[in-house]
């Protein structure tokens, strides 16, 4: 059966380089940008083979069965470590002078070796007394954008699909990470404040896993969709029902467990990525 390799790179693609993959029996290259391709073979490449020559080259690939709806038409994205480059409680974290300790739990829950809600609990129970203005601190001064998260979301947006950002992380940052790269619609935790300092609680219910995971079902319900036309970016383990649940989950910069339950992942490139793996050409992303 009819297949196409998306290959990308941090840098403009060479011709010995598309060769490379080629030579694993691709017959035909489209060219989607300086730096993408897709390059169609007869049957479905071996994984390890591609996954091989991308370690080597430093590049990001996504298989599809030709047959595949590639162009999706609902995205739902984390945000801490993959929408923005750090995880906010931590920063919280660092600020209340608990940085180490907060930022190792975090790590472990992130990789699925803890309950997510338990170690939540556990991290937001050592902010407690810590005023509000340091999430406006965070806000203001430690929290960067991806790169390609803008053009990722501006494109979809304009191609009619309908983005959601999902979040473990607080309502005061998602807020705003939602509007300033354009997301649709918004949902994530709620910190508890008495006296415009926290007070070391989460607002119930949690979200978790799965929550995530129903957000996304509930969206392809009430959009008329099927899943194979929605696509999940995470990098944590409670990313995975969202990513196993989707028709492309992507793991961003992810934890093993949740890059082996991906179809595809970005490790080397940044988050427009995902439009090129859905074949969307440079010429038609919006910056």
């Amino acid at each position: 059966m009819p297949h196409i390799l998306t290959i990308v790179s941090p840098r403009d693609l060479t011709t010995p380089q598309i060769a490379a993959f080629t030579n694993l029996g691709g017959h035909s290259v489209y060219e989607l940008g300086p730096d993408a391709a897709d390059i169609r073979f007869a049957e479905a490449p071996v994984w390890d083979e591609v996954d091989e020559l991308a370690t080597e080259h430093g590049f990001d690939f996504a298989i599809h069965d030709e047959a595949d709806v590639r162009e999706k038409k609902f995205l739902q994205a984390d945000m801490d470590s993959t929408i923005i480059e750090q995880e906010c409680l931590d920063e919280l974290a660092d600020l209340a002078g608990v940085g180490a300790e907060v930022a190792a739990v975090t790590e472990r829950a992130m990789r699925g070796e803890l309950d997510f809600e338990a170690a939540l609990n556990e991290r937001v129970a050592r902010l407690e007394g810590l005023p509000v203005t340091a999430c406006e601190d965070v806000l203001r001064e430690r929290l960067t954008l991806s790169p390609g998260a803008r053009t990722l979301i501006a494109t979809m947006n304009a191609r009619g699909a309908k983005t959601v950002l999902v979040s473990g992380g607080f309502e005061i940052f998602v807020r705003e990470i939602a509007r300033l790269c354009g997301f649709q619609a918004h949902h994530a935790n709620r910190l508890e404040i008495s006296d415009d300092r926290l007070t070391g609680r989460v607002l119930r219910p949690i979200l978790g896993r799965e929550a995530k995971a129903d957000i996304l079902n509930r969206e392809v319900t009430a959009l008329g969709l099927s899943h194979a036309e929605t696509m999940a970016l995470g990098d944590g383990a409670n990313d995975l029902g969202m990513i196993e649940a989707s028709g492309l989950g992507i793991a961003y910069k992810a934890k093993p467990v949740t890059a082996a339950a991906a179809d595809a992942a970005i490790n080397h490139t940044g988050l427009h990525a995902a439009l090129y793996f859905q074949g969307i050409r440079a010429e038609d992303f919006i910056a």
